[in-house]
């Protein structure tokens, strides 16, 4: 008697993007084979892509998103940081107005990583791919899943040079980003809507990219300013990211009737007259224009909560902007990711290839990190009118009033911060801060006086031109 091989485990990811290449890497460790499904032709080196607009506004990975990837693809920080993406000290290398002043520049508690979409994109691309067990299914659109309400058994997909075709898989992974159908395609199983929620402020972003000032392309610190909702009206947001080959890529935003303009002439001044400090502005004056300004309003929070379904389908998966979509201003979608596909293989690894309620396990998993990202981004954004239907909750109310007291205590209180940004990191979860300490020291308040100004050094305010 002959043993019978063992059949292969094949997975099928929907989406090339940032979440599917690192999902399909976290399934190529616990898969046989693993097949990625993309809409466009993805590029051999950093480019754009019709699929990704926002590829074109700021973008910044948390420290623990970053160390989330490592975890997926060792060196990829170091391959980055030589491809000219930068690693800046947080809040060392911050100069941020929050919604109750400036921050102070902290000795280093997390980091972030800077570079252009792009780069990072390619980056993780040619890692992922390089893996002989992952494969490519380009220019193809996923139209359905095939199975039943109990199991997925694979995804129907539709080439742009040939007839409907089924893939067949042990696992099916959604992370199409914020076009998925996968809330369609469940209802069309026979599965209940799933919950979701939105909260829209109405958010438009413009972007537009930079050559820094020559002294000014080394070392300089990220510029964000943030809008602070008790004032009323509008909230409008600039930040300035510096990335590789010396260029800044600066986003500014504003909500429903105050938004930025796309046209190139009105960028600079919106920096400096509609935000609550000019300092953006003035940096812009004495830098060099690359791009045109890149607008969108895509910038809706939704989320689906998959992971409180009752019945839930065997082989189905959902993951990133799938699952979760955040406003950008609080750079937190690429870390989510990063962590919900570590969190992807972890769970597969710690139940087994096919356990009996291993994608409910997952769903469940995920949602963690998505949960915590979830509630930072609309701490503030469901404040603004028209952003719900019916106004923030008394949750939203209370959990916003302390975070608003935490934020307020940061900026002068170096303890505070560090746990502050423990959380934004997504290095450790909110329940940092909440402990006796940290609430006590809420209450107390700022240690040190308020600054009057953004804290740039003078070297820094000199190689940019402002001294």
């Amino acid at each position: 008697m002959t043993d019978r091989p063992t059949p292969a485990r094949t997975a099928v990811v929907l989406g090339g993007s940032h979440s599917g290449m690192l999902a399909a890497r976290a399934l190529a460790d616990v898969a046989d084979r693993v097949v990625v499904v993309e809409r466009d032709a993805l590029p051999a080196s950093p480019g754009p892509r019709k699929g990704l607009p926002q590829a074109r506004h700021a973008h910044m990975l948390w420290s623990g998103g970053a160390r989330a990837m490592e975890e997926l693809l060792p060196g990829i920080t170091g391959v980055l940081r030589a491809a000219g993406a930068n690693r800046l000290p947080v809040t060392t290398d911050m100069v941020a107005l929050g919604t109750r002043g400036w921050f102070r520049r902290w000795a280093e508690s997390h980091h972030v990583i800077l570079a252009g979409r792009d780069l990072l994109d390619a980056t993780v691309r040619a890692r992922v791919l390089a893996d002989r067990r992952i494969e490519v299914v380009e220019r193809a659109e996923a139209v359905g899943l095939t199975g039943t309400d109990a199991a997925v058994t694979g995804v129907r997909i539709r080439p742009h040079d040939g007839p409907e075709r089924t893939l067949t898989a042990d696992l099916v992974v959604d992370a199409s980003g914020r076009g998925s159908q996968a809330a369609r395609w469940l209802t069309a199983l026979g599965l209940p809507p799933a919950e979701r929620r939105e909260v829209d402020a109405g958010l438009a972003y413009a972007s537009r990219l930079y050559l820094a000032p020559a002294a000014a392309r080394d070392g300089f610190p990220v510029v964000n300013i943030q809008p602070d909702r008790r004032e009323g009206g509008p909230g409008r947001a600039g930040f300035l990211l510096p990335i590789e080959e010396g260029r800044w890529i600066v986003t500014l935003c504003g909500t429903r009737g105050g938004q930025p303009s796309p046209d190139n002439d009105d960028f600079v001044r919106f920096a400096r007259e509609e935000l609550r400090h000019p300092v953006i502005g003035e940096l812009l004056e004495r830098a060099e224009p690359l791009s045109d300004v890149a607008f969108t309003r895509t910038t809706v929070n939704r989320r689906h909560f998959y992971e409180r379904m009752r019945v839930w389908p065997a082989n189905f998966t959902v993951l990133g902007d799938a699952l979760a979509a955040f406003n950008p201003v609080y750079g937190h979608g690429l870390a989510v990711a990063a962590q919900s596909a570590l969190l992807l293989r972890e769970t597969v690894r710690r139940h087994g290839w096919g356990a009996p309620g291993l994608s409910r396990r997952i769903q469940q998993a995920v949602s963690r990190p998505v949960g915590a990202a979830w509630d930072l981004a609309i701490g503030q954004d469901v404040f603004y009118p028209g952003a719900t239907e019916q106004g923030p909750t008394l949750r939203d109310r209370l959990v916003t009033a302390y975070v608003d007291r935490l934020m307020y205590t940061a900026t002068g209180n170096g303890r505070i911060a560090r746990r502050v940004t423990d959380v934004t990191s997504l290095e450790r979860g909110a329940g940092v801060l909440l402990t006796p300490s940290v609430m006590l020291a809420a209450a107390v308040g700022p240690l040190r006086p308020g600054l009057s100004g953004p804290p740039l050094t003078a070297g820094e305010r000199k190689a940019a031109g402002l001294s």
